[in-house]
């Protein structure tokens, strides 16, 4: 996967445009959360575009987790440091940390097997709406604001057993929305396969705030919205 056409910059330090960002969440990710919109107000980089920068600076290792600090805004610039450290931080220009990383195992540069494993993970996380939030919300009886949603990225990991892979794809295994109060935390496990073989597994983590009482004609609205905005999409691309 090339991604030099979803950020500015070169050697440690980048940021990405509106347009970068939301064309990667709706092109690449098919994620089309309004935050990720090129006009939105509270605009927002993808975590997934984050990570797949991460991937191509420091290569995919067997064992990783990443941790998503805040939201990250247009024209900010991020530092990637040059570094062969089990732990990586990346911090935009006030020192805040927006991305936490660590790593262990063998690791790979090939970019044909980055490529795939980044193209595969990204479009599996960016159908958690609707298809795997909805059916959580409509089992526990609660729902995010259909007004404001808001669907925070908040960490994921993945294990693999081997580097020597291809054709991988995600297939979720497991999926549960854990409450406190009109907090959300939902936890989606997956299992990376190649052909028949499971290969790997890993998880992703999100917050969804300001829950409240499930109402059904609420949610289908803002299913129809989301889906007409990717079927709007798909038609002019």
């Amino acid at each position: 996967m090339q991604l030099d056409s979803y950020y500015c910059g070169e050697d440690t330090r980048i940021h990405f445009t509106r347009q970068q960002a939301s064309d990667f969440a709706k092109g690449v990710a098919g994620d089309f959360n309004p935050i990720h919109d090129v006009a939105a107000k509270r605009f927002c980089v993808p975590g997934d575009l984050l990570f797949s920068v991460a991937l191509e600076r420091y290569g995919l290792s067997q064992q990783m987790c990443v941790v998503f600090s805040g939201m990250v805004g247009d024209g900010i610039t991020l530092e990637f440091p040059q570094t062969t450290a089990p732990s990586v931080q990346v911090r935009d220009s006030h020192g805040k940390t927006c991305l936490s990383m660590e790593r262990s195992g063998p690791s790979t540069r090939d970019p044909d097997i980055i490529g795939a494993i980044t193209r595969c993970y990204v479009q599996f996380s960016g159908q958690t709406f609707p298809h795997i939030l909805v059916p959580l919300m409509a089992k526990h009886q609660l729902m995010i604001n259909p007004d404001r949603p808001l669907v925070i990225y908040e960490s994921m990991s993945i294990e693999l057993e081997r580097l020597d892979f291809t054709a991988p794809r995600l297939e979720l295994s497991g999926a549960r929305l854990d409450i406190d109060g009109k907090r959300g935390d939902a936890h989606l496990e997956f299992a990376v396969k190649s052909g028949n073989e499971v290969i790997g597994r890993g998880a992703k983590s999100m917050v969804l705030s300001g829950l409240r009482p499930y109402a059904a004609d609420s949610i289908e609205a803002l299913v129809s919205n989301y889906m007409a905005r990717k079927n709007s999409f798909a038609a002019g691309a």
